[in-house]
């Protein structure tokens, strides 16, 4: 059985990533007054683009682009979608936390490798926007970590189920806010959408891939929009009792964010990191403060 859930998890995540990237672009042109393209269309392009050759810049952008696919598909392993967790025993949020780095170093490693001026100035927003979320992360997991007692996400799901949701509960609050405040950075959206921005850098990162490479940068994109959204519902949401819950819920926040990167203009990448490390930061770390406080009260 865990055999098949190592294979089932990765293969739910993909299926619901790519449904959102079509979504995502259907209702942006929903938004902006356009018809825009199927929500199909993201599958269609994946296919034609597996069906093109493309060229390579040596190994280690190849590598690169393995790595990232790689540390996506080994987080995905540890989060449950609803029963479904097959690397639960196996480690805990803390481990997440490490793997969560190794989508932006494998990218980095890949794009590094092209050369190319674009890929450059893309790659670097990209680690520093992910030095600026991952600080309040920190603190938002150390705050979960301490008023459930245990590093185990299943073990925080399972609290949820007969304790309420995270998100309500008054110890926690200022910490789902502040997840709720990264959360955009760490999909990659508005107003937190300067790796790629096409209106400056040419896609950046995505510049230089093509055909099957791009098709990989792709699925590594929809499985990134998976793990961000995935890990709030998981940690603030009470997760759910079997899949088909667990994705009305992650398409609830998914829908919210959609509205947020239609309504706000993009930051530039000092504005994003002076967000981050200012209110996301100072919430979660007055949340972790609230909860210590309030786990002395209650233990003494």
């Amino acid at each position: 059985m865990q055999i098949i859930a190592m294979i089932l998890s990765p293969i739910l995540a993909l299926i619901i990533g790519i449904f959102f990237l079509g979504l995502s672009r259907k209702m942006m042109a929903r938004i902006h007054w356009r018809y825009g393209p199927p929500w199909t269309q993201p599958i269609i392009d994946i296919i034609r683009l597996f069906s093109q050759k493309s060229v390579t810049h040596g190994h280690l952008f190849n590598l690169g682009l393995i790595l990232s696919l790689a540390g996506s598909i080994v987080v995905i392993l540890f989060i449950p979608v609803g029963r479904i967790h097959p690397l639960s025993d196996s480690g805990g949020m803390l481990v997440i936390l490490y793997m969560l780095l190794l989508a932006p170093l494998g990218l980095a490693l890949s794009g590094g490798e092209a050369a190319n001026p674009n890929t450059s100035i893309g790659i670097s927003r990209q680690l520093i926007l992910a030095l600026g979320y991952e600080v309040p992360l920190l603190l938002i997991l150390l705050a979960l970590m301490t008023h459930y007692e245990t590093i185990s996400i299943v073990e925080i799901v399972f609290r949820q189920q007969y304790a309420g949701w995270a998100l309500l509960s008054s110890p926690l609050v200022l910490s789902g806010i502040g997840y709720i405040s990264i959360m955009p950075a760490i999909l990659g959206i508005r107003p937190f959408e300067v790796v790629q921005a096409p209106q400056e850098i040419s896609s950046g990162p995505m510049v230089e891939y093509g055909g099957p490479y791009l098709a990989l940068a792709t699925i590594q994109h929809a499985l990134n929009l998976f793990i961000g959204i995935a890990l709030f519902v998981n940690l603030f949401l009470g997760g759910a009792g079997n899949p088909l819950f667990f994705f009305i819920k992650m398409l609830v926040v998914f829908v919210l964010g959609i509205f947020i990167n239609a309504a706000l203009p993009r930051l530039r990448i000092e504005q994003a990191v002076q967000y981050l490390w200012r209110w996301p930061t100072l919430l979660a770390l007055v949340g972790l403060i609230v909860v210590i406080v309030m786990k002395s009260v209650s233990a003494g």
